[in-house]
């Protein structure tokens, strides 16, 4: 029986890609405040700016391609049962193969309904949104992004598909935004290993599975994990 594999990725599995965070010092985020583009009050009350932002973040993503982590990722699900809960709204993990993901934090290329959350609309061509643009409910329409202050819809999905891994793979995150960094401890049973792959060094403490940090890049680290992983389960 194949193993169910769940790989939680953040921004640092994008970063190998050139995608900015917004940690970056040198990033998109460096020149703007959080509160000023990702925030709901930011959208009510400056609207333009939080839709060139997004706009802008559009155009940096469509310059950027999938690196070795995300390919080793989508590779893996020629040889088990695989899911992958991101953070992150680039679709990278698409484009690199992967057929379930789960993104927490909403989807960079849609765009969604102010009035009904449900009603999301596919960014199919280019990367601008017009600051007018209007479901068909008639509401502006504005980032399928998960801004601050705001509740996470997914999560409560991310948290049984984590409930049901056999092993848990943690790639690229600091394990500091929340709810996201909380979906470590929804393993089933204290016996699931967890693999952590981050140069840096992510708040672990509470975690009581047995733990793996393998202190690489996710590009460099991941590929490396997963075929260890491949070989230890085909014996």
């Amino acid at each position: 029986m194949k193993k169910r594999i769940v790989v939680f990725t953040g921004a640092g599995v994008s970063a190998d890609s050139g995608i900015s965070t917004f940690r970056d010092a040198d990033g998109l985020w460096a020149n703007y405040r959080i509160e000023d583009v990702c925030t709901p009050e930011a959208l009510r009350n400056n609207r333009e700016q939080v839709i060139e932002f997004y706009n802008m973040r559009r155009k940096e993503s469509l310059t950027k391609r999938p690196n070795a982590g995300h390919l080793a990722i989508a590779a893996m699900e020629e040889w088990t049962d695989v899911c992958v809960v991101t953070q992150n709204v680039d679709n990278l993990h698409e484009q690199a193969g992967s057929s379930r993901v789960l993104h927490l934090h909403g989807e960079l290329m849609k765009l969604r309904s102010e009035r009904n959350p449900e009603l999301i609309y596919d960014i199919n061509e280019g990367w601008e949104q017009d600051i007018d643009a209007r479901g068909e409910d008639g509401a502006l329409l504005r980032p399928h992004i998960v801004f601050f202050g705001e509740d996470v819809p997914m999560f409560d999905t991310a948290c049984r598909i984590v409930a049901a891994a056999d092993i848990l793979i943690v790639v690229g995150t600091s394990l500091a935004v929340y709810p996201a960094a909380t979906l470590v401890y929804y393993v089933r049973d204290r016996q699931v290993p967890i693999y952590l792959v981050d140069p840096g060094n992510p708040d672990t403490a509470m975690i009581r599975n047995p733990l793996t940090h393998i202190k690489e890049r996710g590009a460099v680290g991941v590929p490396q994990l997963l075929k260890q992983l491949k070989d230890e389960l085909a014996e």
